[in-house]
């Protein structure tokens, strides 16, 4: 399997984003191959396995899985010494698979001891996160975190801080609370928490350099379940820190709710250049693939221009003029095709991931779409008559009719692809 690094940094299709926020640059790296976060990088896709670790063969699919569909950074739970064990056992068999992408160790805890007891876990991993909230508290919180910032600096491993609203420190929030009860004017509750989150990533951050870790090593993230809420806190953190930022609204939810919520927040944050890697946490319905959330980033970096994964299909939404569902049926299975040729087609013919096709229902718009595409195709609407123009590149080069519309299409896509692309490749 391809690098992430040589399969996924993309140039921008369009203008896209604002400006992007000027941070450090963290590199994280898996033998003699890295990733770049932040520093002007692309922003990356990340998502996480929801395997036993401790259950190695299954958890290494599951990562393959992930990265075939475009993840560029796998996090794994690392919360047993049982999972620690296995470690380094995961990242043995990916290299056998020859899936070149960099696990993450998650750790809540008892990372400090994980950490420390399973050196082959500490090394085999690229990354570590710390969620400076599950580390204890007061003394042995600080003598926890400093043993965790000993083990990265070690082994020359980057870390995550990652603040979650479920999971703050309860020491500094409840002084910070009583700080504010006893101003003239307080704030609102929320704003306090807002605050908390924020102080605790960075103070945090400065914590791990005060202990020797380097601060192009740090990235940081502020997780909360509200989009308004996430936009504020992330945007205080760019304001008041130059870290590379993880964005990901936490507990998204199942469905249509969590794709809505997630691209809402991320999709304003990105616009204005904040944020560095991406992951849409969302809850699986019952059998769907752990990788819808990879499709969904991958859409919402790819639907603000700022990267480009597949070729994209534009497609009507039908009306009363268009009765047949035959366009549908056609747009989804070009769609599928497009996404399935990837892998093949993204070594082959560099350059692809831009291409746009259209597939119309009706004359309304069909012509004029389908001449804005690389290829399009104007199906026929109710009473119109039984033909479907294609256009590519703004030409029309030939018209459809019959009973083999969908194949025929499909093999002039394939060879526009041939054509446009595999010169590029040559």
């Amino acid at each position: 399997m391809k690098s992430p690094t040589d399969a996924w940094n993309c140039a921008p299709t369009r203008a896209g984003a604002s400006a992007r926020r000027r941070t450090r640059q963290v590199e994280v790296r898996w033998g003699d191959r890295a990733v770049r976060i932040g520093g002007g990088a692309p922003v990356l896709v990340q998502s996480m396995t929801n395997t036993d670790t401790a259950d190695a063969i299954a958890t290494a699919i599951q990562v393959k899985e992930l990265a075939a569909a475009g993840s560029e950074v796998v996090r794994i739970t690392v919360n047993t010494p049982e999972a620690a064990r296995e470690v380094a056992a995961i990242r043995a068999q990916l290299d056998r698979m020859g899936v070149d992408v960099p696990l993450v160790g998650d750790f809540h805890y008892n990372g400090h001891k994980l950490l420390t007891q399973h050196p082959d876990c500490a090394q085999a991993l690229s990354k570590y996160r710390i969620n400076p909230g599950n580390v204890g508290k007061g003394a042995r919180r600080e003598d926890n975190f400093a043993r965790m910032i000993e083990v990265a600096c070690r082994y020359g491993k980057p870390v995550r801080i990652g603040v979650n609203w479920g999971s703050l420190d309860q020491e500094l929030l409840a002084r910070m609370m009583d700080d504010n009860a006893r101003r003239a004017e307080p704030s609102d509750a929320s704003e306090v928490l807002r605050e908390a989150l924020v102080r605790s990533a960075i103070e945090s951050a400065q914590r791990a350099e005060s202990l020797g870790l380097s601060g192009d090593r740090i990235v940081l993230s502020a997780k909360v379940s509200g989009v308004q809420d996430l936009i504020t806190v992330y945007r205080e953190l760019a304001r008041r820190c130059d870290y590379p930022l993880h964005l990901g609204l936490t507990e998204a939810g199942i469905g249509s709710k969590g794709i809505v919520a997630s691209t809402a927040a991320l999709a304003v944050l990105l616009q204005e250049g904040i944020g560095d890697t991406i992951r849409v946490s969302l809850t699986p319905a019952p059998g769907e693939p752990r990788t819808k959330e990879v499709e969904v980033a991958q859409q919402i970096l790819q639907a603000l221009g700022l990267r480009a994964f597949a070729p994209q299909v534009i497609a009507c939404p039908g009306c009363g003029r268009t009765t047949s569902t035959f366009f549908q049926e056609l747009a989804d299975k070009i769609q599928a095709y497009l996404r399935t040729q990837m892998p093949v087609w993204r070594a082959q013919y560099p350059g692809v991931e831009s291409m746009h096709v259209a597939v119309m229902g009706c004359v309304v718009n069909g012509p004029g779409e389908s001449k804005h595409a690389n290829v399009g195709i104007s199906l026929p609407g109710t009473g119109e008559l039984p033909v479907a123009p294609v256009f590519v590149d703004g030409e029309r080069t030939v018209t459809l009719k019959g009973e083999r519309i969908a194949e025929e299409f499909q093999a002039i896509v394939e060879d526009y692809v041939q054509r446009r692309y595999g010169r590029a490749h040559a």
